[in-house]
């Protein structure tokens, strides 16, 4: 996706040994893994027998953790890392993840990935109680929260089980106390969390499967919307006081976020993906000469099209694989000025052809109208593109941000409008009952809010990006 005005939040990893080991490189093949989901910061936290060491910086994985920098996280058995976009709090090294906190019980580090509907209530009652925010981040509200249950509880998965019941949205968790390794998934399940383990013990969790895969681990399955699992020597258990509400993974997962090798909820994002492309052509059938996708995220999707409909499929696009994610760049300016050095046409698969043209989504339309401008200089005949999702019609609560209608151009024109202002010969959006069903082997039911209005749970009437900016005097994004 190259569009401007949406990003996602983040990726988390945490692995737990039986002993102490060079954990670090595990951690930083994780993230590196995960470096999709979010490429402003990063960061790992190593335990040693309870002394956390820490590292955490502006940057992609790879640049901010050089090999002196591992080497100087040392040895440890238990170890958590977070690569970040920010939904929420300004793009600066203080609000990079994972967050270490020290109270009178001890101390822990947390990792986060989601977005919590009710955080600027509780960071005012926090305030009001004396509390210093450093941070204009969801997880130092959420941090506080597990701090002041921890004071009363007699362990640390007891005060994440009660403060579940305070935190209202999205969050898949991973917290990490002297002895023991914690993941969280909400009650809703909106971002995926799963777990995977090595042959001799080791446990681990990432926010995707691919995590797992990049190092060498098998994956075990997908925690359940609600659940805790606490990983400690003596073993691993599973918390499921706030289990049992309908699931809501955010759709867009396999539309976009997560990477098309991972398996989410029992199902390949890869198949999802073509599916989407082959329910595309059954809603929207068009005649043409060739199929092409705009990589990465629209390429799944044109190739089921081009399965689905007979038409060739061609690469037409050559993409710059050292140019960032456009999608997930801070802000609009960068992103304008890299659709071109991002993408370049291969007039060989265009010229005088009728080209239908995939990719996964449309927001403001500025980018898609870069693109068709691309294939039409290239010497296309026809542009007929194709959407793998239906159109965004309402904010995103739960960790995308999308925080308003009128950066949508969905709520502004028709379709026949926007159509005409990116300048393609046809339009077509994948339905909402579609995108409902490109996951057909999913374990779980969705959230699908942005595209309909109607969401799982309550959400409040207004929640800007910089919600908590003007509490310290921070320039707005």
């Amino acid at each position: 996706m190259h569009q401007t005005g949406m990003h996602e939040e983040c990726g988390v990893f945490g692995i737990w040994m039986k002993e102490t080991a060079d954990i670090a490189p595990f951690t930083y093949a994780g993230l590196f893994a995960l470096q999709h989901r979010g490429q402003e910061s990063c960061g790992i936290v190593v335990n040693d027998k309870g002394v956390f060491t820490h590292h955490k910086d502006i940057g992609l994985v790879q640049e901010v953790f050089t090999q002196p920098v591992i080497d100087s996280l040392g040895k440890g058995n238990i170890s958590i890392g977070h690569v970040r976009y920010s939904t929420t709090g300004s793009n600066n090294r203080v609000n990079a993840q994972p967050l270490v906190v020290r109270h009178v019980k001890g101390h822990m580090a947390i990792a986060h990935n989601g977005n919590l509907v009710n955080a600027n209530m509780l960071r005012e009652r926090y305030e009001l109680k004396g509390a210093i925010f450093q941070t204009t981040n969801d997880t130092e509200v959420i941090s506080y929260c597990l701090t002041e249950q921890r004071l009363k509880k007699d362990s640390i998965e007891r005060a994440v089980e009660h403060a579940m019941y305070d935190l209202k949205g999205a969050y898949s968790l991973i917290i990490m106390s002297p002895q023991k390794l914690i993941a969280a998934r909400d009650p809703n399940g909106f971002r995926p969390l799963v777990m995977g383990s090595f042959p001799d013990g080791s446990i681990l969790f990432a926010s995707e499967t691919c995590a797992l895969d990049a190092v060498g681990a098998k994956f075990e399955r997908d925690l359940l919307p609600g659940e805790i699992i606490v990983v400690e020597p003596e073993g691993m258990r599973s918390i499921r006081t706030h289990c049992g509400r309908k699931s809501s993974m955010c759709v867009f997962e396999y539309v976009y976020f997560a990477r098309p090798d991972s398996v989410l909820e029992g199902c390949s994002v890869h198949r999802a993906r073509l599916r989407a492309g082959e329910i595309l052509f059954q809603e929207h059938p068009v005649q043409a000469d060739v199929v092409i996708g705009v990589p990465d995220s629209g390429l799944d999707a044109a190739l089921g099209y081009a399965h689905a409909s007979g038409i060739p499929y061609g690469v037409g696009f050559v993409k710059n694989r050292y140019v960032g994610r456009t999608f997930i760049q801070p802000n609009q300016k960068q992103r304008t000025s890299s659709v071109n050095l991002k993408l370049n046409a291969i007039r060989e698969t265009v010229s005088g052809k009728r080209v239908i043209l995939i990719d996964d989504s449309i927001v403001r339309g500025t980018t898609s109208a870069r693109i068709v401008k691309l294939i039409r200089e290239a010497g296309a005949k026809e542009i007929h593109f194709m959407v793998s999702c239906p159109p965004f019609v309402s904010p995103c609560y739960f960790g995308v941000d999308i925080d308003s209608k009128e950066h949508l151009i969905a709520c502004q024109m028709s379709i026949p409008e926007i159509c005409e202002r990116i300048g393609a010969d046809s339009l077509g959006y994948l339905s909402v009952d579609g995108v409902k069903r490109i996951a057909q082997e999913a374990k779980c039911t969705f959230c699908t809010g942005c595209f309909t209005g109607n969401y799982p749970i309550a959400v409040p009437a207004e929640m800007p990006k910089d919600k908590f900016e003007h509490k310290i005097g921070e320039n707005h994004e």
